[in-house]
C-alpha cells in the first residue's frame, strides 16, 4: 500500500465536548458533525493502512502473546475478532490494488466500496479478457466515488459487467466457487447472517423455507403481527432442529454435534418470588452468578429460555467445587422413549388448540417444571411444536391436566377477556363438550 497517498496523517477536530452539543447553533452543529464524520474516514483510512503494515511486516505476536494480528487487536482494542479480521483482509487487499487503495486513501470511496471493488477485482468474471480489468476497474471506482454513491449503484455496476463478460463455460448465478457464507456475532448477544449463493442452493433454500412459513392458526398471531421475515427466522431455525436431531452430522470433539447448555441447578429451580425474598431491601445484586446460563458459542442465556430448554433434554448432573467437576453423573433423559410414545398416544401432536403439527416436530413439556419438583409424569406433561413450547414459556398461555386427564389450555386476557379454557388439539369438537 501506499500511506504517502493520504492527504494529511495528522488529524485533529475541534468539537465542543458532547454535553455541550445541545447549545450549538443549528449552522455549527451541522458543520461540526460533518467535520467529525471526515475525521472518522481519514482515521478508518488510517487504520487500514497501519493493519496492513503491521501484518506485512511479520511481527512475532507469538512472543506477545497472541496468534495473530486479528487476536492483538481484539484484545487491545473494542474491536472483536470479525471485526479486525475485516480490516486486515481490505488491507492486504489494497495492497495488491494500488488504484483502489489510491482512491481509498483519499477519500473518495468508503471502506465498503473498496472492498466490493476489490473482490471484483481478484475474482473477475471468467469470461473477461485480461486487458479489460483496467477500464473494468476504472468503471467501479467512478461509481463508487462521492457522497452521492451507494452501495447498489456499485452492486449493479458489478452485475453489469458480470453480465457482459458472462462465458460459455459457468454463469455467475451457477458459479458455486462464489458462495459465502457469514455468521457472526453481534455485540447484544444475537447471530447476524449474511450469505451470496449460487441459484441451485439458493432455490433449495427457498423450497425448504417455504415449506416451513405456513400461515399458522389465527390464535397463535391474532393481530397477523409476524413479518414474512419473522416467519422465515422461524423456518430457518427449524431447518437447524432437524438437522441436529436427525443425528446424521459428522462427528466433532467425540460426538454428534448438539446444543450444549451450561446451568447451574439452584438457578434452574430459583423461582421470581425467591429472587424478590432473596433481597428484602429491593436492592438487587447486578453482578450475582445467578439467572445466567451458558452455552459454548454464544454465552449468557435467561434462565427463563433455559427452562424451556431442559422440558425435553439429555440431562448430564456434574459435582462441582470451587469451580472444578468431582464427580460426574450419568445422562439420562428427562422424557423418556416410552413417555414419549404414551404422549403421542394421547396428544396426537401439537396439544396447542388449533396446531397439531406432527409429534416428529414436538416436545414434552413438563406444566410444572421438574425442577420445581414437577414430576415427570403423564399427567405433567404435554406435546407441544417447538414454537407452542416456547409461547408457553415466555407468555401468560397457561396450560393443565383436568379431570379428564387432558391438556386444557387457558388463554390470557388479551386473547380472551374470559379467559375460558380451550380443549387440546385432538379433542375440540362434540367430545369436548
Amino acid at each position: 500500500m501506499n500511506p504517502g497517498g493520504l492527504n494529511n496523517p495528522s488529524i485533529a477536530v475541534t468539537a465542543p465536548r458532547p454535553e455541550d452539543i445541545g447549545a450549538l447553533p443549528e449552522i455549527t452543529l451541522l458543520q461540526t458533525t460533518l467535520d467529525i464524520f471526515h475525521a472518522m474516514e481519514q482515521l478508518d483510512t488510517l487504520r487500514v493502512v497501519a493493519v496492513a503494515e503491521i501484518d506485512a511486516r511479520a511481527v512475532s505476536f507469538d512472543t506477545l502473546g497472541f496468534r495473530s494480528v486479528k487476536q492483538w487487536l481484539a484484545a487491545n482494542t473494542l474491536l472483536e475478532v470479525p471485526a479486525a479480521a475485516r480490516i486486515l483482509a481490505l488491507g492486504k487487499m489494497l495492497s495488491r490494488q494500488p488504484e483502489i487503495a489510491d482512491a481509498f486513501n483519499t477519500g473518495d470511496i468508503s471502506a465498503e466500496h473498496a472492498a466490493l471493488i476489490g473482490k471484483f477485482c481478484e475474482t473477475p468474471p471468467r469470461g473477461m479478457p485480461v486487458e479489460a480489468l483496467g477500464a473494468c476497474r476504472k468503471v467501479l471506482l467512478d461509481a463508487a466515488t462521492g457522497p452521492a454513491a451507494t452501495t447498489m449503484t456499485v452492486r449493479t455496476c458489478i452485475a453489469r459487467l458480470e453480465r457482459i463478460f458472462e462465458s460459455d463455460e459457468l454463469p455467475p448465478s451457477e458459479d458455486t466457487e462464489r458462495n459465502e457464507f457469514h455468521a457472526s456475532k453481534t455485540l447484544n448477544g444475537r447471530v447476524a447472517v449474511k450469505g451470496d449463493l449460487d441459484a441451485v442452493t439458493g432455490e433449495m433454500l427457498l423450497t425448504a423455507l417455504s415449506a416451513l412459513t405456513k400461515p399458522r392458526n389465527p390464535v397463535d398471531d391474532p393481530a397477523g403481527s409476524r413479518t414474512p421475515a419473522q416467519k422465515r427466522a422461524d423456518a430457518f431455525a427449524e431447518i437447524l432442529r432437524r438437522y441436529l436431531d436427525s443425528g446424521e452430522a459428522p462427528v466433532e470433539g467425540g460426538e454428534r454435534p448438539h446444543l450444549s447448555l451450561h446451568v447451574n441447578a439452584a438457578d434452574l429451580a430459583r423461582s421470581e418470588s425467591d429472587h424478590e425474598s432473596a433481597h428484602p431491601d429491593g436492592e438487587p445484586d447486578l453482578f450475582g452468578d445467578r439467572d445466567v446460563a451458558t452455552m459454548p458459542w454464544m454465552g449468557p442465556l435467561s434462565i427463563a429460555t433455559a427452562r424451556r430448554l431442559a422440558c425435553d433434554c439429555h440431562l448430564t448432573p456434574i459435582v462441582m467445587h470451587d469451580g472444578v467437576p468431582i464427580d460426574l453423573g450419568r445422562t439420562s433423559r428427562t422424557v423418556s422413549k416410552k413417555q414419549r410414545r404414551a404422549l403421542i398416544a394421547r396428544d396426537h401432536g401439537c396439544a396447542f388448540p388449533g396446531c397439531g403439527a406432527p409429534p416428529a416436530h414436538c416436545e414434552g413439556h413438563h406444566i410444572k417444571h421438574w425442577a420445581d419438583g414437577g414430576p415427570t409424569d403423564l399427567d405433567n406433561l404435554v406435546l407441544l411444536c417447538r414454537y407452542h413450547h416456547r409461547l408457553l414459556h415466555h407468555s401468560h398461555w397457561q396450560v393443565k391436566i383436568d379431570a379428564d386427564r387432558h391438556p386444557w389450555f387457558t388463554p390470557p386476557s388479551t386473547v380472551d377477556p374470559f379467559k375460558k379454557p380451550v380443549p387440546a388439539h385432538n379433542r375440540a369438537g362434540p367430545q369436548a363438550a
